[in-house]
């Protein structure tokens, strides 16, 4: 077995390699738009390839889960919901405003982690938080004082999906005996469900079908087995870095996406934007200190 610092350094390198990966897929989600692939379509296939590729490994894992059914269904629908109206989200409205509506979850973490794992955060604990938080603060900040509220479609889908993203992050460190293999199928499941009623709503979003070119397959293909190796990611680095903390690392997708949108779409980052990135940077490099002194001994006991 590795000692559990080296466990830790790969659990905390898992999600940051998962939000730097998400912080881009905006991207070719974008391009398969363009393509005629609308975001319902394209998450339904996206998440179906890792579905269809890797969930029959884990038939005798999600078997011995079965107890805990509900807990698992809950953790699919919340983590369904969170990518498909991220995808909406990036889609149809600003990549940075987008995410910054999305990281304000940090906040609903805190609520949903103490009622469901009762994890609590010491003083340095919470001034990481006040500074992830401050971060994305001034990066919303508008200068005519209006208030960091959803003002579009977009905006609200991307605060939901916030909202399910920390729901989902919790239900994920609840589950703990469940192995990643289960947690993963349970969410590409959930992503499967909701946007088959999304296609059946919106039966022409499959349209692109008929006229689809190989690239367009290719491509579809491509960001599935990247989310496979996402999810399985983030489910390996949930089961051993507590949901407080693994939010703000989550928050390094935001830079990661502002940058690249800065070189891919040409939306600009000023000074204010900045400051902010800076501000959740540094909150997600000191995020190692954000647990109690006693969460941190009963997990080494």
């Amino acid at each position: 077995m590795h000692p559990i610092p080296l466990q830790r350094t790969l659990a905390i390198t898992s999600l940051f390699y998962a939000a730097s990966l998400w912080g881009l897929m905006w991207y070719p989600y974008r391009l398969l738009n363009e393509a005629g692939v609308g975001g319902i379509a394209s998450s339904f296939f996206t998440y179906a390839v890792p579905l269809l590729a890797l969930g029959w490994l884990h038939g005798r894992e999600l078997h011995r889960a079965r107890g805990r059914w509900m807990w698992l269904a809950a953790l699919g629908l919340a983590a369904g919901w969170t990518n498909l109206a991220y995808v909406l989200a990036m889609l149809q409205g600003e990549v940075v405003r987008v995410l910054l509506l999305f990281f304000l979850s940090p906040l609903w973490t805190v609520v949903f982690a103490r009622f469901l794992l009762h994890e609590k955060l010491n003083r340095a604990g919470w001034a990481v938080m006040v500074l992830a938080g401050s971060g994305a603060m001034v990066m919303l900040w508008q200068p005519n004082g209006d208030l960091p509220l959803p003002t579009n479609r977009a905006e609200w889908l991307a605060l939901s999906a916030g909202m399910m993203f920390a729901l989902s992050n919790v239900i994920s460190r609840h589950l703990g005996g469940v192995t990643e293999g289960a947690k993963s199928v349970s969410i590409w499941v959930g992503v499967a469900v909701l946007t088959v009623i999304g296609l059946w709503r919106y039966p022409g979003e499959l349209n692109f079908i008929e006229a689809a070119a190989w690239n367009v397959w290719l491509l579809l293909l491509g960001v599935g087995l990247l989310i496979g190796s996402m999810t399985y990611a983030v489910q390996y680095g949930l089961a051993r870095v507590p949901a407080n903390q693994a939010i703000v690392i989550f928050l390094f997708e935001l830079v990661v996406a502002a940058v690249a949108a800065y070189y891919l779409s040409m939306e600009r980052m000023g000074l204010q934007e900045w400051v902010g990135a800076v501000m959740i940077v540094t909150a997600s490099l000191f995020s190692g200190h954000m647990e109690d002194d006693q969460v941190k001994e009963k997990r080494h006991v």
